[in-house]
């Protein structure tokens, strides 16, 4: 089947928007001059009937006068009247109307002294109609009626009156047509530039910005957000570039030095000892799995994979993994009951072991664990419910706090623990603290007397 090309993709949104100001324009013309023709023709109506109405009404003051002869006087219209006595019986008429039958028999009703109508045939001949105003007059004792006519006049509009509104019609819808077309192609001068500029955006050119027009306006603020979206992309690939560049780094030091051993087992293989080869072999091997597994963790919370959810007790989370670790240090935990959070029981937990691994690796002699609940505080939403709380302090070296946020970032050792020996590979604090982003709390350092203080808060779960 072919592709179907619809209206939308053969014009230019310039020639679609003055299409559609040029169809208004004609529709709104077309409008004005029916408007205008049919206003004229009830204006010309309007004054026939006044004409029509004031002919009987000079003749109805005669009468009324005594002074209407059997002939009456023409009024230089050449209106139709005539004047019928009580009985019905046509007593006066003018010129045209002489020897005539009455030319209506309709008559004003009271309270009303006149009344119009239209009638067809009788005097006015076969097929042939009139507008006849009916005009009532008290004389002699009686009420005379007066009648004037006039021929209906049709919906006739003057030929050279309809040729000029047409040609108006046709010049004004043009040339507003043209005028918008225009307008919006120099309306869309700085979209051009901007799509020109994005063309020759790439990759290892991100530096570059679009062209943001001086005007204040949609196409400004367009201006002003693809800058902003191109300051981003640019970040978040100079954070890929740095990040893939510190994960090579690091999974070079375990591959090289297995390919070291295994190098030199093959070249002297009888002064080699398998012993001495294997478990330097296997640390390795674990250091590699270990950043492969961080790695894999960190990619699965940037591309936001979902996880299950559930209701926890932080304090018995804390605890089973207090049960499963072989403490290196001293071990003092205060872990309050029922400080209920909703999470992925893995993800939190993974976050707790982060915490653990690097309060001991930096504490002297103990690390301290506290859950707690708290009030939530004014003004952040997110902790409605209230605070759960824990705390992880060592009585270590502790962390200056113009690095506390440095922490956090990937592949980042403090010169305390640049060691690879002693230290990991910068990744657990990154991971810990994504994994409290994704549950909607967050991980901190705050102030101590000694060593690091690390806060964990979590809202607390709203169901019972």
């Amino acid at each position: 089947m072919g592709d179907h090309v619809g209206f939308g993709d053969r014009w230019s949104v310039r020639s679609r928007i003055a299409l559609f100001t040029g169809t208004v324009v004609a529709l709104l013309c077309a409008a004005f001059s029916i408007v205008l023709v049919w206003s004229l023709h009830v204006a010309a109506r309007e004054n026939l009937m006044r004409e029509v109405t004031a002919a009987g009404g000079r003749v109805a003051y005669l009468v009324d006068r005594g002074q209407a002869g059997s002939v009456l006087p023409p009024d230089g219209r050449d209106r139709p009247v005539q004047v019928v006595d009580p009985q019905g019986r046509v007593r006066a008429a003018t010129p045209d109307m002489a020897g005539k039958p009455v030319m209506a028999t309709f008559r004003p009703r009271a309270p009303l002294r006149r009344a119009t109508r239209e009638v067809c045939g009788g005097p006015f001949g076969e097929g042939q109609c009139g507008v006849v105003v009916a005009q009532q007059v008290y004389s002699d004792g009686g009420d005379w009626t007066v009648y004037s006519a006039a021929p209906v006049q049709g919906f006739d509009a003057p030929p050279a009156l309809v040729a000029g509104l047409a040609a108006g019609s046709v010049l004004v819808t043009a040339a507003v047509a043209y005028g918008t077309w225009r307008s919006v192609k120099r309306a869309l001068l700085p979209v051009r530039a901007i799509r020109a500029e994005l063309d020759e955006i790439n990759a290892s050119d991100l530096g570059r910005r679009v062209p943001v027009p001086e005007a204040k306006g949609e196409i400004h603020d367009l201006a002003q957000s693809v800058n902003y979206t191109l300051d981003r992309l640019e970040e978040t690939l100079e954070q890929q570039r740095r990040f893939t560049s510190d994960a090579s780094h690091e999974l070079r030091s375990p591959i090289t030095a297995i390919r070291a051993q295994v190098e030199d087992a093959l070249l002297a293989p009888q002064e080699s000892d398998l012993r001495e080869i294997g478990p330097a072999v296997l640390k390795s091997l674990e250091r590699l799995q270990a950043i492969a597994s961080d790695l894999l963790t960190l990619a699965r919370l940037d591309v936001g994979a979902p996880c299950e959810r559930e209701r926890l007790d932080l304090g018995r989370l804390v605890a089973a993994e207090l049960d499963a670790r072989r403490p290196v240090r001293r071990v003092v935990s205060h872990l309050a009951p029922g400080v209920v959070v909703r999470g992925d029981r893995i993800r939190l937990g993974r976050l707790v072991a982060n915490l653990l691994d690097n309060a001991e690796r930096h504490a002297a002699t103990t690390v301290r664990l506290e859950v707690r609940r708290e009030d939530p505080p004014d003004g952040d939403p997110r902790f409605r419910s209230g605070l759960a709380v824990l705390e992880v302090l060592d009585d270590g070296a502790g962390i200056a706090r113009d690095q506390r946020e440095l922490v956090f970032q990937r592949f980042t050792r403090l010169d305390t623990a640049r060691s690879r020996n002693a230290g990991g590979a910068g990744l657990g604090l990154p991971i810990a603290r994504q994994i409290a982003e994704s549950h909607g709390g967050t991980l901190t350092i705050s102030d101590s007397p000694r060593g690091a203080r690390f806060l964990l808060r979590l809202p607390l779960s709203r169901e019972p």
